[in-house]
This record gives structure tokens, sequence and C-alpha cells, in this order.
């Protein structure tokens, strides 16, 4: 587990009620930041989170609101902000499937409109709306943002053929904004793998288990994994921007 001293920075982590955002909100937190936790309005994990995180000692901030919808992501941020006083690292993690189970690729005729502008809305845009939002704040302190991408962009697989593209198109964002905002702010990716989270929770045990057998390390990633890796390209390198690290146990091999 990684570890710096983080008093006196800041961080917002948006889609973090939870799973990875979760862990990387303790991550940033335990370390001394003050971090503003981005959950949806009327998900009661959010406030019970951050209530739980407060009675623990940490520097925790509340930040409702959803980053797929124009204005509100753009506000939220604003507001984040606001509160914190300053912002050091932005963290990108908020995401959806927008499906309880995959569609198979072959199945086209089950992409509607909807179910596009729902993953792109908030996979791909919802950064771009955050990133916006934030880049004043973040070019004055020299920060660093990290997006949650996934293994499923990088090899065109996951839950759906929108997924995958809307991954694909959060790798080929940072690096656009890796270029377009240096030398300020440095902009990178994570690419989970299978991770055992909420957020797959019901995935049948069969699944689960075909994705840990064709991983050379033999486990699935922990939402702790990913948030190390997060860590890491925003607080523990500053030579690093435009990249994307693949965090999987060497599933895509």
């Amino acid at each position: 587990m990684l570890s710096a001293d983080l008093n006196g920075k800041t961080a917002l982590v948006t889609g973090s009620a939870s799973g990875i955002g979760l862990a990387t909100v303790e991550t940033f937190a335990r370390c001394g930041a003050t971090v503003a936790l981005n959950h949806l309005a009327d998900d009661p994990r959010g406030a019970e989170q951050v209530a739980r995180l407060k009675a623990a000692g940490y520097k925790i901030i509340a930040a409702p609101g959803n980053v797929s919808v124009p204005v509100e992501a753009e506000s939220m941020t604003a507001r984040a902000i606001d509160a914190l006083g300053r912002l050091d690292f932005l963290v990108n993690n908020a995401g959806t499937p927008a499906t309880p189970t995959p569609i198979p690729f072959p199945e086209l005729d089950r992409l509607t409109e909807g179910f596009w502008q729902t993953i792109l809305n908030t996979n791909l845009i919802g950064p771009f709306r955050c990133t916006h939002a934030a880049a004043p704040a973040l070019k004055a302190a020299k920060g660093a943002i990290c997006s949650t991408a996934s293994i499923a962009g990088v090899q065109g697989s996951g839950s759906s053929i929108p997924y995958a593209a809307s991954k694909a198109g959060v790798i080929n964002l940072t690096r656009s904004l890796a270029r377009a905002l240096a030398p300020d702010i440095r902009v990178n990716a994570v690419a989970p793998g299978f991770v055992d989270s909420p957020w797959n929770k019901d995935w049948d045990a069969e699944r689960k288990a075909a994705s840990i057998e064709r991983t050379p390390l033999k486990r699935p990633c922990l939402p702790q994994d990913i948030a190390d890796a997060i860590f890491f390209l925003c607080a523990g390198t500053s030579m690093v921007t435009g990249q994307t690290l693949i965090v999987d146990g060497g599933l895509t091999l």
C-alpha cells in the first residue's frame, strides 16, 4: 500500500461511494489529504461513507452530483473545489456498464441510442466535463489527473461494444488532455482487469472463476490494487503523463 505526506493537499474522486473510488478516497485520506467524495445524490452509500470516514478522523467532504449530466458535473466540481479551497488531484472514476449482464458483441440491435448515450455521457464525456471544470484549479496547484479506463478499451472486450468504445475513448482522451494541459497538469489513466468489487456483485460464480483462471497471478484485482496505481500516478511520480497503466494481474498477456 503506497503512502506519502499529503497534508495540505486536496483531491476530488468521482464515483466514490464504493469499490475503486472509495478505496482511492481512503488512500488519499490516509496520507493526510482532504478529499471530496463524489456520489449520486440519491445513493445512500455516499453519505454513509462520508460519515464513516469522518468518524475515523479523516478529512472528507461530500460532493454529490452526476457527472453524466451537463452543467451538474461542472457545478459539482466547482462546489467541491470551493469547499476544498484548492485542487491538487482529480480522479475521474465514475463509470457504468449500463447493463447487469454482458451484451454479446454480435447483438447490435440491443445497442439502442439511449444505451449508447448513457455509457458515453458517464464514461467518456463525464471525465471531460470534470476535467474542464477543474483545469484552472489544477493548473494553479501544478496538479494531476487520473481517469479509470479498462482493459476493455485496450483489447475490445467487456460488457458491450459501447462500454469498450467508451473506455478506449478514455485512453485516447488521456493522451489528448496530457498534451493540452501540459506542462502544468499531468494526465494519466489506469486500465483495470477483473476487479472483485460491488460493481460485479451480480456476476455468477462461474464467470468470476473463469476470469481468475485466465489471470496469471491467479487472483482478482481488489479495489485497493487499483487505488494504489491511481495514487502512484497522481502523487507518486512527477515525470509520467499521457500514459495508461494496465492493472490486471496479467490477464491481457
